[in-house]
Parts: C-alpha cells; structure tokens; sequence
C-alpha cells in the first residue's frame, strides 16, 4: 500500500514536470513567433518607409526637373521676347493708334460723316515709314488717296486688292521696294503693304474679323513683328468684315512719311489690347552690295537688318460689361533681313 502511494506521487510529479515543459515551449514559440512578427512587422515598416521616402525623392526630383524645366522655357521665352523687344526698341518703332488726326477739319470728310451718319471714330492708326526707299512713300500716298472715302456696308467684306489695286502705272504708282524670299527687290507699287498693315491694325483695334492677311516673308520696320499685313495683287490680299449694324466710313492721308488711316462708325468698339509670344528666333546677317559712287574706304548702309523669328499672336477685348475674350491670330514666320551695305567693291 505504501508503494502505491509512492508510485502515484511519482507520476504526478512527472505530470506536473511534463506540464511545465510543454507550457514553457509553447510560450517560448509563441514569443518568437511575436518576435518574428514584430521584426517582419518592422522590416515591412522599414521598407515601407524607405519606399515612401524613394517616392517622395522620386517626386521631388521629378518636380525640381519639371520647375528647372519650365523655368529654363521661361527664361528662354523671356530673353527672346526682351531681345526681339530690344531690336524693335533700336528701330524706333513709333507707330501706335492715335485720337488726333489731320483730316479732323476737312471739309469733304466732314460732308462723308454727315451723308453717312459715321460721327464716330471707332479706331485711328500712324504708320510712321523709317528711312523710305525710293519709290515707297510716293506709293503710299498714291494708294492713300484711293483708299480714302472708301464706305464699307454691314455683312460686307473690303478688300485692298479690289479697292486701292491693280497696283501699275496707269493708276500712277512707281517702282518701289519689295519683298522676295529673303530678298528685297524693286516692283511697280511696292510699299503698298503699308496701307495693309495700316489696315490691318485699324481693323483689329475696331474688333472686326479678319477675312484674310498675310505676314511678310521678313519683318518690317514701321509696326511690330505679328501685326504686320502684305498683299499682291492677284494672289494676297488683306481684308476685314463689317460685322456692325451700320456703314464703316475710311479716310486715310499720307503726310511725308506717315500714313493714317481711320474708321468710323456709329458706336466705339470694345477696349482691344495686341499680345505677342516669341517662339523662335533667328540671328539676322550682313550683306554687301557694289557701288562705284562710293570712295574706296566708304561703308553705306542701305537696309537696317532685323532677326527673323516666329510670333504667336493674341487679342484680349474688354467687352463692356466687364468680361474678357481672347482670340487667336495666329502665327507670323520671319525669314531674317539682312543688313544691306554698300561699299565701292
């Protein structure tokens, strides 16, 4: 009996030991499997973390590329916008949109406004002609005179082709300068294309459409790069439509070497403001021509030269009740214009 006893105690201690045993593994696996969690959990959160900050670097430099980017394209469309500016700025540009003008007191263009009831000026430009060639300013007072008087009826479409061509003799126009490619040349009538630029501006000043206009194959010296207009007869014309409700009355007068060109209606348009973009541009160059007249160390220069570029060119109207509209012009493609000199040989 008392090794029974004995026997039972035995084995509940070894019970009670296996018992210990397999609660003490067990916590042992289920801390390291807490420990492993904890470092895959911490691994996870360090990779986690280590690619959110690869992203962000990764988006920051995708953003400090893309504002170098845009700052080195604005950097560049700035320098070329303030070199074009510059070069304009060297040429003297004076012509602009004016409120005084010569025929104010003329007594035929006081009977038109009054047949027509065109009291109001609607848009006035100057062209002023820098240094004319021969023949050019003789041509523009010619198709100046032609041109004045001219009435334009609602819905109706002028034309400066029909209206001021053909551009011959028999009208009374001369030889003047002309452009060719990238070449300047002599032609009966040329310098015409200032009355089309003239033209041009009035009409974009007046809020009319632009049926069709063409830029020069090179920039001109008389109005800034993308507001300029050339014509030939038979092929290019400039010309606008009436959209208003009443006849478009225009007077124009040479005077030297200004042009003015006016329009009047029955209501002043809206407030029209140019803006121009340069896309590209294009160093201009120098070219010597023979002259015997000249000594032999003489340099003449005949053409101030200009850069050739690309212009994108916008209206902003001011409608009365407040709100803005733009509309799109465009592009003006400019071969560059040479300096032309002379010299003895």
């Amino acid at each position: 009996m008392k090794n029974k006893s004995i026997v039972s105690i035995i084995l509940v201690l070894i019970l009670a030991i296996v018992f210990i045993f397999n609660f003490t593994n067990e916590k042992n696996n289920n801390q390291v499997q807490i420990d492993n969690a904890s470092k895959a959990r911490s691994i996870e959160s360090h990779k986690l973390e280590n690619d959110k900050k690869s992203t962000v670097k990764e988006e920051t430099d995708k953003k400090d590329f893309s504002d170098k980017n845009a700052v080195n394209k604005n950097t560049k469309d700035t320098n070329r916008n303030e070199a074009i500016a510059k070069e304009q700025d060297s040429i003297n540009i004076s012509s602009s949109t004016v409120t005084s003008v010569p025929w104010e007191n003329d007594e035929n263009f006081k009977k038109a406004q009054e047949k027509y009831g065109t009291h109001i000026m609607m848009c006035a430009y100057c062209a002023v002609l820098n240094d004319p060639l021969p023949g050019e300013e003789e041509n523009v007072h010619v198709g100046a005179k032609l041109l004045c008087g001219t009435l334009v009826e609602p819905s109706k479409v002028f034309s400066q082709n029909r209206t001021i061509g053909p551009y011959i003799q028999s009208r009374g126009y001369k030889k003047g300068p002309t452009y060719e490619g990238s070449h300047l040349t002599e032609t009966i009538g040329g310098g015409v294309c200032k009355i089309a630029s003239t033209l041009y501006n009035v009409a974009i000043m007046g809020n009319l459409p632009i049926v069709e206009r063409h830029a020069h194959c090179m920039p001109v010296s008389y109005v800034p790069y993308g507001q300029d207009a050339t014509v030939c007869y038979g092929s290019l014309d400039f010309r606008f439509k009436n959209n208003t409700d009443s006849s478009i009355l225009i007077w124009s007068q040479g005077i030297d070497n200004r042009l003015y060109i006016g329009f009047y209606g029955k209501s002043k348009p809206p407030k029209v403001e140019w803006h121009h973009q340069v896309l590209s541009s294009k160093k201009t160059s120098k070219v010597y021509k023979t002259n015997k007249s000249l000594s032999s160390n003489e340099e003449k220069l005949v053409v101030t030269g200009m850069d050739g570029a690309i212009i994108k060119s916008w209206i902003t109207i001011e409608n009365p009740d407040g709100t803005i509209q733009t509309k799109q012009l465009g592009e003006s493609r400019y071969l560059p214009l040479p300096y032309i000199y002379e010299r003895r040989s």
